[in-house]
């Protein structure tokens, strides 16, 4: 049970730590922590040409509407971390790229957004099960 003084203790914790950014990094410094903080994962981009083969693999077949080797692919993904843009759920759909030398479904993930799952509005591209996204861009698009 949390009693008063542990919490004021950590709300001068966290005043401290917030007084430390500004002090090293300005107070842009807070902003960008905290833009950072909303979405930790997905201001990187990935050119399709860059992704992995089997994750090229994927996102073709994804494009195509399977058929998907894995049963569980295509699934709602609930986007419980929160690192992608928030949206209602059943906007996400989520699909397994194959890990060489793995004996389960691995931590690499394509997620994709849009109405219509083979013709998504975005995809992004997960190496570590969600920890961290990168937006994959089209070979046409500007770095």
């Amino acid at each position: 049970m949390m009693t008063p003084a542990f919490g004021r203790a950590w709300g001068r914790f966290g005043a401290v730590v917030a007084l430390a950014v500004v002090l090293l990094f300005g107070a842009n410094g807070l902003t960008a922590c905290a833009k950072k903080a909303a979405h930790p994962s997905t201001s990187e981009t990935i050119a399709v040409h860059r992704l992995p083969p089997e994750a090229q693999k994927t996102l073709a077949l994804i494009h195509q509407d399977g058929p998907f080797p894995n049963r569980r692919d295509g699934i709602i993904f609930g986007n419980r971390e929160k690192q992608l843009p928030r949206k209602p759920r059943g906007y996400y759909h989520e699909y397994t790229v194959p890990t060489p030398g793995a004996r389960d479904r691995g931590a690499r993930r394509i997620v994709c957004g849009g109405e219509k799952p083979s013709a998504p509005d975005h995809c992004y591209y997960t190496a570590d099960h969600y920890q961290s996204f990168q937006l994959i861009r089209n070979e046409t698009a500007q770095p």
